[in-house]
């Protein structure tokens, strides 16, 4: 991935086209000739006006971006003693799974394709390893999805992209046979070592948790003082909006605003929105329930996951299948980068229907675990009948010999 830089800011080009006969691209890549709606993953504009007045935020679109982000709950009814889902969610969300059918109902078919593949593994945290809830520093993994994620690291390499700090995310997985990209991608610890030269502006050394030597990849490490800046105003500026909590992501800053009150959406909004204007080289985005102030240099989850495919030594190969699993609009970048190179499968952890690049859905964490724990059951029972065929096939030739 070539890097060019200059005295304002680190710009990440894209990568020169790869030969398509050297990214597997085959027909029966796709679950359906026709797969789900698009997605245009683009961010939304911020127009410059005066500060200081609502209308900014409810003009350019940031408040039903954030409403849109934060879907109902699933409306229920009482029957008696059972609770029983409304018709009209039910219908929505079936014809949703038509363009974006369960990854686990499709395993044989993704298994099928995967065969005689190396499988490379990608995984958001939030709401796909952990569950969503009030306070973000309470989203803690089960020991059992511990257990099956440190399962599918044995037989896959297995990164976790995040958009919490590296540092945070490494804490709450625990997990040393992992990689890990923090702030969306924008710190990656991982095999990089072979492709970056020592001196590279980028890259540092380092030592990992364990006090092995590792080579991170920052290509935002000049914005760290002006996010450390913003991150000051906005935990003051925010301070006196109850419920809204300002997280250090390092290269990036989060506001949640998970537990403000409705109708003091639009006061936090124009809150950040009037600190990001002075910052023309960072950028407001959305996810669920939060804002995130971010540099503005071409990278996202997407390119991490192209960047660690090539540390990685897989990204011109036609026996390797990426898989990413995530939930949240900052996962799009991943499943456009693997739906528009024929790559490889997203899978979107959602239980309400939604636009996505993605090609199979998951409703929730647990059906997570269980897809994870089922990728390396169908791997043990594939190396197993690999040993049953070898052995058979040296026994024949033992008895010719």
């Amino acid at each position: 991935m070539e890097l060019k830089s200059n005295q304002a800011s680190p710009v990440l080009t894209d990568p020169a086209p790869l030969n398509k006969s050297k990214l597997g691209i085959h027909s029966n890549l796709l679950p359906y000739p026709q797969p789900g709606a698009s997605f245009s993953g683009k961010y939304i504009a911020i127009p410059r006006k005066k500060p200081g007045k609502l209308d900014d935020v409810k003009s350019n679109g940031w408040l039903d971006a954030m409403k849109s982000s934060s879907p109902p709950r699933k409306k229920l009814i009482k029957d008696f003693t059972a609770e029983v889902a409304l018709d009209d969610f039910d219908i929505a969300y079936s014809s949703w799974m038509l363009k974006y059918p369960s990854a686990l109902k499709s395993f044989e078919h993704i298994t099928s394709y995967a065969k005689n593949k190396k499988i490379a593994m990608f995984l958001d945290y939030d709401g796909t390893l952990s569950p969503i809830v009030d306070d973000p520093d309470c989203a803690i993994m089960s020991e059992s999805m511990r257990s099956a994620v440190r399962n599918v690291a044995k037989y896959f390499p297995t990164a976790i992209i995040s958009g919490r700090s590296r540092d945070k995310v490494y804490d709450l997985v625990g997990l040393t046979e992992l990689y890990y990209a923090g702030s969306h991608g924008m710190d990656i610890m991982g095999p990089v070592a072979h492709t970056m030269s020592d001196d590279h502006p980028n890259c540092i050394k380092s030592t990992d948790q364990m006090g092995k030597e590792v080579t991170l990849f920052q290509p935002a490490r000049e914005f760290i003082p002006m996010i450390q800046e913003v991150l000051k105003i906005l935990v003051e500026n925010t301070k006196s909006i109850k419920g809204a909590k300002v997280e250090n992501h390092k290269f990036c800053v989060s506001v949640h605003y998970r537990n403000v009150d409705e109708k003091n959406w639009p006061t936090i909004a124009q809150c950040v929105h009037d600190i990001i204007k002075d910052y023309p080289r960072l950028r407001l985005t959305h996810g669920r329930k939060v804002l995130e102030v971010r540099p503005v240099i071409d990278w996202n989850k997407g390119k991490a996951v192209e960047f660690l495919l090539e540390s990685l030594g897989l990204s011109n190969s036609d026996d390797v299948l990426p898989i990413y699993i995530g939930d949240d609009k900052t996962d799009e970048d991943a499943f456009k980068v693997l739906r528009e190179k024929n790559r490889g499968y997203g899978i979107l952890v959602s239980s309400v229907p939604k636009e996505t690049k993605a090609f199979y859905s998951l409703r929730d964490p647990s059906e997570v675990k269980e897809f994870l724990t089922s990728l390396v059951r169908w791997k043990k029972l594939e190396e197993a009948e690999m040993t049953i065929t070898w052995k058979k096939g040296r026994g024949s030739s033992t008895f010719s010999a």
